[in-house]
C-alpha cells in the first residue's frame, strides 16, 4: 500500500490521465495510488511479453511528476520525523518500477530494434506509435551505431558481394509463440488458444475472471493490448 493513502500531512495531488472513448477526449482522474498500480500492470506486462508493447508516456510523466511532489512534500516535513522514512522506502520503490520498466523497454528496442523500426516506418498515419519521441530517436541512433560498427569491423575486409547485409533478416524477431502466465481481469468467451490446422480442429477456451493460465502469446497480445488480462 502506498505510503501516501496513509499519511495526509504529506498530501499529494491526484494526477490525471487522458484517454479517448469513442473519439470523444476523457479526462480520469487517478490518485496516486491507482497511478502506482497502472505503472505496475504496465511494468509486468513489459517485463514478461516477448514484444514490445505500447509506450505508457502519459503514466510516465505523471509518475515522474508525482515523485517530484513527494520529494517537495518530504523537504517541507518535520525533519527526524519516522513518516520521512517510510515515504522514502516508498519513492525508491516507485523509482524502481518505473527505472525497471523502461529499461525492459530499452532492452527490447536494443534486441529487435530492425523490426521495431520497419513496423514504425511501416505504421498508418493514423495509428499511434508504440514508441515514444525519445525510443524514436534512441533506436534510429542505435541502428546507426550498428550497422557502421559491422562495417567498419567486418563488412569492409570482405569480398564486395558479401558486404550487402539485410539486417531485418540477420536479428532475430520476438518469439510471439512463446508461452506466458497471465491472470485475467475481464471475463472472455470463446478465446481462440490453437487456430485450426490439417490435423487438428481450432481450440477454444473461456476465461474466467480472477483466472490463471499458462498460453501462447500470439493468441492473446490483443488482451494484454486491451488491459483484458494481466502477465504475471
Amino acid at each position: 500500500m502506498a505510503a501516501t493513502e496513509e499519511e495526509p500531512e504529506l498530501e499529494l495531488e491526484a494526477d490525471s490521465l487522458t484517454e479517448e472513448d469513442e473519439g470523444e477526449e476523457e479526462e480520469e482522474i487517478l490518485t496516486p495510488a491507482q497511478l502506482i498500480h497502472k505503472l505496475e500492470e504496465a511494468w509486468l506486462n513489459e517485463k514478461f511479453s516477448p514484444d514490445l508493447l505500447e509506450c505508457k508516456s502519459e503514466i510516465v510523466e505523471c509518475v515522474m511528476e508525482q515523485l517530484d511532489h513527494m520529494e517537495k512534500n518530504l523537504q517541507r516535513a518535520k525533519k527526524g520525523d519516522l513518516k520521512i522514512t517510510v515515504h522514502r522506502m516508498e519513492m525508491e520503490r516507485i523509482r524502481y518500477v518505473l527505472s525497471s520498466y523502461l529499461r525492459s523497454r530499452l532492452q527490447k528496442i536494443e534486441k529487435f530494434f530492425p523490426h521495431i523500426l520497419e513496423k514504425e516506418r511501416s505504421r498508418p498515419e493514423t495509428e499511434s506509435s508504440f514508441l515514444s519521441a525519445q525510443e524514436v530517436a534512441f533506436a534510429k541512433e542505435y541502428a546507426s551505431n550498428c550497422e557502421s560498427h559491422l562495417k567498419k569491423l567486418a563488412l569492409k575486409r570482405m569480398p564486395p558481394n558479401l558486404q550487402a547485409l539485410d539486417v531485418i533478416k540477420a536479428v532475430a524477431k520476438p518469439n510471439l509463440d512463446s508461452f506466458v502466465f497471465l491472470r485475467v481481469k475481464e471475463k472472455q468467451e470463446n478465446v481462440l488458444v490453437e487456430p485450426e490446422t490439417g490435423d487438428q480442429r481450432e481450440y477454444t477456451v473461456d476465461l474466467e475472471e480472477g483466472s490463471q493460465h499458462l498460453m501462447r502469446y500470439r493468441m492473446i497480445a490483443p488482451l494484454v493490448a486491451s488491459g483484458a488480462v494481466q502477465l504475471i
